[in-house]
This record gives C-alpha cells, sequence and structure tokens, in this order.
C-alpha cells in the first residue's frame, strides 16, 4: 500500500507531545528518562536536530523543536528516540508490545511571546503534576540548561532560542525565562492547557489564520479560538484518522506526526 501524502508547513516551531501506550508509566525510572535524553542527544547529533526544550515525565514527554533542517530531520528524531528507548525497554523488562501511543502530537507555535509561554509551560510539566515546587529540581527537563549552559552533551540550541523569543543576549533569555518561569509560580498560573497539547497552531491571529489557510481543505471544521491575546487553531474530534488518513502500526516515519 503506498504511503499517504504528506502535508507540510516548513519552518515552523512545533510542540511535540508523545504519550505512553495506555498512558502507562513506563518512563518511571530515571535510567529510562536517561536513555530518552541520550537517543535525544543522538538525533540531534545525526540528524542536527534544532531543540529548543523538553521535559520527561513517567508516562509522556514534551519536546520543543524548529524545523529549519530537511523535512524529515523531526520524524526521523522521534523515530529513532521512541524506537531505541521501546526496544531497549522491552529487551530488559523482558516485555513485549507497544511503548508508545501510535503517534505523536505537534502544534504550531509563533516566535516571541508565544514561544516563550511555551517554553515555560513545558518547564512547569513537573510542578503542574505536584511533584515538585521548582523546575530547577527536576533533572530530565531543559530548565537548567537554559539557564546555566552545558559545555558538554549540550541539547538546547541556545542561539535559535534567543533568536525566536527575540531576546537579543544569552543573558537577556535566562533573566526573562526565569522570571516568566518564577511569575507563573507565584500567581499559580501553571494548569494544564490544552491549547499546547491538542491544538494545531497557537499564536496572534495572523498566525493562525495563516497556518489555517495553509491546511486549506483539511481546515475544514477547524475554528479559531482567542484567549485575550492568544489565538488557537482547534484540533477535530478525529485528528489522526481525519488529517492524516493513516492506518496505525508501531512507530515508524511513515505513521509519526504527518506534517500538515
Amino acid at each position: 500500500m503506498a504511503r499517504s501524502k504528506r502535508y507540510y508547513i516548513p519552518k515552523q516551531i512545533w510542540h511535540i507531545t508523545h504519550r505512553c501506550h495506555k498512558q502507562e508509566f513506563l518512563l518511571k525510572f530515571a535510567k529510562d528518562k536517561y536513555r530518552w535524553l541520550h537517543w535525544l542527544y543522538v538525533a540531534k547529533k545525526k540528524y542536527g536536530t534544532t531543540i529548543l526544550n523538553y521535559t520527561i515525565t513517567s508516562n509522556h514527554i514534551h519536546l520543543l523543536v524548529m524545523d529549519d533542517k530537511d523535512r524529515m530531520t523531526i520524524p526521523k528524531t522521534i523515530q529513532l528516540i521512541a524506537g531505541r528507548c521501546a526496544q531497549e525497554y522491552n529487551i530488559r523488562k523482558k516485555r513485549k508490545g507497544a511503548f508508545w501511543e501510535d503517534r505523536y502530537h505537534a502544534t504550531a507555535v509563533q516566535s516571541g511571546r508565544h514561544l516563550l509561554r511555551c517554553l515555560v509551560y513545558i518547564d512547569l510539566n513537573m510542578v503542574r503534576a505536584g511533584v515538585l515546587e521548582h523546575p530547577k529540581l527536576w533533572d530530565f527537563s531543559g530548565y537548567n540548561e537554559i539557564q546555566k549552559p552545558k559545555r558538554k552533551y549540550i541539547l538546547i540550541n541556545h542561539d535559535k532560542l534567543i533568536e525566536l523569543t527575540g531576546c537579543g543576549s544569552l543573558n537577556s533569555l535566562t533573566e526573562l525565562h526565569r522570571d516568566l518561569v518564577e511569575k507563573f509560580i507565584k500567581e499559580e498560573n501553571y494548569k494544564r492547557q490544552t491549547r499546547w497539547t491538542q491544538s494545531v497552531a497557537v499564536g496572534d491571529k495572523d498566525f493562525v489564520v495563516d497556518i489555517k489557510k495553509k491546511l486549506g481543505f483539511r481546515a475544514d471544521g477547524r475554528n479559531i479560538v482567542s484567549n485575550n491575546d492568544e489565538y488557537t487553531l482547534r484540533e477535530d474530534q478525529a485528528p489522526y484518522n481525519a488529517l492524516f488518513g493513516v492506518k496505525k502500526a508501531g512507530i515508524e516515519v511513515k505513521n509519526s506526526h504527518f506534517w500538515i
């Protein structure tokens, strides 16, 4: 059977969420989280993936990336990480069956203030879950790497993050990033926000309208919803089957998130 056509919007920032099969806690052990980070680093070296932030929880991951390479860079990155992590876990546990949900979800995020909000939303994942009081206490996220860039095994592309947020310098980025996290924690403004994980796009009105226009007929029935100065293009009720039209299978490039 021929592969379904990929619908692709280049040069976008994507917030990717990928959940463990049936939301099982298959990433609950530190060793498995570290292996996910290892394979993320391998994927970055192999494909040149532009990573902006990440968080690993016990049953899902968040990955913020910029699509500025080949159109297959991000699907291949997810394929490599998901495949290797699942293989290692199943061998170690003498387990069979799916490790991940069939497909990951990707939301297009506008640069500037919307990117900063998404960045902080990802950072506060474990605070939101009630596991800890501050993201600096979580070893499996990009918060500390943004605040104190590493010299080795660097995952986050700080130069690209500075450019896309419009901060101008690393000092400005780390200060604004830190202040926003502190502000959201103080105001307890870290509840789950489905626009970052269940929508097609988040940004200002022009950005979201443009994404909808580029989707063409595939955007039929999708509503643009405003929330103060932020707009979202909502996902439909059956996003994967309706938009991507692919048969369910294991994690492979052919049935990972199909570029819009």
